[in-house]
């Protein structure tokens, strides 16, 4: 084992062992949480999470986020709002394993929750112009402003906010990231964002969760075939 890899916010992920998760709760019926509880996850210094929607991509970054201090409906450790009472609760059965002298500091970004974040950030006072930006460029501003941030940085479907020109935005931003020393996760369905080639990949699905590379990807393939050749599918919704 590596300095660097000893110096990671979060080297792996696993059960607490003095607060196992009931395996009736619907968190851990999903078989990648299921898998994670039973085995554990190894982590890089970027680590992708690919998969349809309902495989537990939100649900084990959500958990990673939470376990490590950060709020589950994004923003910083100092970014304690909550709008609804969403998150699984298996933050509190992980056992995250960090590095000797590893930063605390961290940012938690999903998109899905940004514009509560972002009604709480002004009702402190903090500055910022999402009232007159797209879902998008607030987005963008909010990651960018907190560049300086060295830590953990957890981006959750984050392309769902953003465009084409975003989300190669958001990669230059991770490039740098990783270039400054912090550690990134990322769960994503976009194959732009899952692109590094430093990234360590874990496709999830009904299996649970494994490692694969970019050219093994479902998702990577099928965005390739589509598009090739757009007819073969639309075909299929011809009236």
């Amino acid at each position: 084992m590596n300095a660097f890899f000893d110096s990671l916010p979060v080297r792996r992920i696993a059960e607490h062992p003095k607060a196992p998760m009931d395996r009736t709760d619907w968190a851990a019926q999903i078989p990648a949480v299921r898998q994670v509880l039973d085995e554990g996850l190894e982590l890089g210094q970027l680590t992708v999470l690919v998969g349809e929607n309902g495989a537990g991509k939100s649900t084990l970054v959500e958990g990673i986020a939470a376990a490590f201090g950060l709020n589950p409906e994004g923003g910083t450790r100092n970014s304690m709002h909550q709008t609804q009472m969403t998150e699984s609760g298996l933050s509190s059965h992980l056992q995250l394993e960090r590095g000797a002298g590893a930063s605390k500091a961290g940012v938690f970004l999903r998109a899905e929750t940004m514009h509560g974040l972002f009604t709480y950030l002004g009702s402190i006072g903090s500055r910022g112009k999402h009232n007159f930006q797209s879902h998008g460029e607030s987005f963008i501003e909010f990651f960018t402003e907190r560049s300086s941030v060295n830590g953990l940085w957890v981006f959750d479907e984050a392309e769902s906010a953003l465009s084409f020109n975003g989300c190669l935005m958001l990669l230059s931003h991770i490039s740098d990231l990783l270039r400054s020393g912090s550690q990134v996760i990322i769960s994503t369905h976009s194959p732009i964002l899952a692109s590094l080639p430093q990234a360590k990949i874990y496709e999830i699905g009904q299996w649970g969760i494994r490692p694969a590379s970019y050219d093994e990807l479902e998702m990577v393939s099928n965005w390739r075939l589509f598009l090739d050749a757009p007819g073969r599918y639309l075909r299929h919704f011809d009236a």
